[in-house]
C-alpha cells in the first residue's frame, strides 16, 4: 500500500518533517494515518493527498501505452519525529 517517493523535492520536504508516499488510489486519510503510525511508530499530524492523472505515452518504437492514475500522500509528523527510510546516508 505504501511506497516512499524518492525525488529531490520529497527529500527536501523530509528534512522539514513532511514525508511523501505513493498510496493505493482507494486509500482514505484515516487508513493512511493508521498505516503509517503502525508501520513506523510515529504520530501523524496531517495528511495531504494528491491524485496524479494518467496520460498516454509512446515507446521509442511508436507503440502507445497508458500510464495509470495514481495517488500520493504527503504526511506531516509530530515535531522531533522522523522516518529513517528518508534519511540520507552519510559518506
Amino acid at each position: 500500500m505504501l511506497k516512499p517517493v524518492f525525488t529531490e523535492k520529497s527529500l527536501g520536504l523530509a528534512k522539514q518533517g513532511k514525508y511523501s508516499f505513493w498510496i493505493d488510489r482507494s486509500a482514505t486519510k484515516p487508513t493512511i494515518k493508521s498505516a503509517i503510525a503502525k508501520m513506523f511508530d510515529v504520530h501523524v499530524i496531517s495528511i495531504k493527498t494528491i491524485t496524479v492523472s494518467g496520460e498516454a505515452k509512446r515507446t521509442q518504437k511508436g507503440k502507445k501505452f497508458q500510464v495509470l492514475k495514481s495517488k500520493k500522500a504527503i504526511v506531516t509528523l509530530k515535531e522531533g519525529e522522523k522516518i529513517d527510510v528518508f534519511e540520507e546516508s552519510k559518506k
